[in-house]
């Protein structure tokens, strides 16, 4: 949603967008779970059958090539910071927290798809809100 966003505003190719998962279930290269897809699907982004996950225990690297990191949670945030020390040297947030909110995005792994609709819904309220922030960064870089 982030991505389509950018694109929206003309920034296609000023901010690379990255997704990558800390949790212990975590899975490099799994697919992209069914109730993503659809939840997705539903708002018009249909990623491919080669969507895959990325895990950041095995590419703590795409750390190194970031400017700032957003999580769904303070818990994820704080896991990040504890279990890659090297990210406290980037600004790391929440997404509610980065759009200047309080309150976490829950996970809906596992909870269903309505509730993957209600997430997608509030995350997709927070995305301009975040791209403004994002674009107000001095991270934008010129072609």
């Amino acid at each position: 949603m982030l991505k389509r966003e950018l694109v929206t505003r003309g920034f296609d190719g000023h901010v690379r967008v990255m997704s990558a998962g800390i949790a212990p279930y975590a899975r490099d290269g799994a697919l992209v779970s069914l109730d993503t897809r659809l939840a997705l699907r539903d708002d018009g982004i249909h990623l491919g059958e080669e969507a895959t996950s990325t895990d950041l225990k095995r590419h703590p690297e795409l750390l190194e090539q970031a400017d700032l990191v957003i999580a769904m949670t303070s818990a994820q945030a704080a896991d990040l910071l504890r279990l890659f020390p090297q990210a406290s040297a980037l600004p790391v947030h929440t997404l509610r927290s980065f759009a200047g909110e309080q309150g976490d995005i829950e996970d809906p792994f596992e909870k269903g798809d309505l509730v993957f609709a209600e997430v997608r819904e509030e995350i997709k309220r927070l995305i301009p809100v975040l791209t403004d922030q994002i674009i107000g960064l001095d991270l934008i870089l010129d072609d």
